[in-house]
């Protein structure tokens, strides 16, 4: 699956919005968002993406796929259903969970990737801070971290800015133009702020306060 398909996919499910004025979990704002909240509720669309995922890594040995929680949670689940099915061998899905400014994990999970061949999943990378969370506790268990696979890297990562794992795939880029709010263009123009994506809603409350 190519990145034209990718895209055709998320447009279907209306994950792509654009001509809009979006304000980003870094703050910035901008005109276009990927809304991985879309994509979810639609099975067979996930599982198509989770299997392009999948086939990426099929050489990889994966063993464990693992994925930051909440909705990262999903992605595990169906890329290791699909490696299953690849590789004719059971592959697990866990994840880990925020705990303050780290992620642990946890619930058994733990002595699952203990010394384990581990694939981390994550749907949007925009600064990359939490797939390095998840690598990083995976490598702090002994477990072997054979790559970083994710649906959409949106803030010009790279494998150095996410502990550096084996193998770095990202199904489609998007570079997205940011401003500060003193600099953004639809600021200045007056143009309304998205409260349905992002996180509009909150900025508006902060101005309210």
């Amino acid at each position: 699956m190519n990145e034209q398909e990718i895209l055709k996919i998320l447009g279907k499910v209306n994950a792509v919005v654009t001509d809009s004025h979006i304000v980003y979990t870094s703050g910035k704002h901008g005109t276009a968002y990927i809304n991985k909240d879309a994509i979810y509720p639609h099975t067979k669309e996930t599982s198509q993406l989770c299997r392009a995922i999948a086939e990426r890594f099929a050489d990889s040995g994966v063993e464990v796929v693992i994925a930051p929680s909440i909705g990262g949670v999903i992605l595990s689940q169906w890329v290791a259903h699909h490696l299953t099915d690849i590789t004719g061998r059971e592959v697990l899905g866990v994840y880990s969970e925020k705990d303050g400014d780290s992620f642990v994990i946890k619930r058994g999970y733990d002595k699952i990737v203990q010394g384990k061949k581990v694939l981390v999943v994550e749907d949007v990378l925009t600064t990359g801070g939490s797939a390095k969370k998840v690598i990083e506790a995976t490598r702090a268990l002994g477990g072997d971290v054979v790559g970083l696979g994710v649906l959409c890297n949106r803030g010009g990562i790279t494998s150095q800015d996410i502990a550096n794992p084996q193998k770095f795939v990202s199904l489609i880029n998007v570079k997205l133009d940011t401003w500060d709010e003193a600099e953004c263009p639809m600021c200045s123009k007056g143009i309304p702020i998205n409260t349905d994506v992002g996180k509009g809603r909150e900025f508006l409350a902060c101005k309210k306060l």
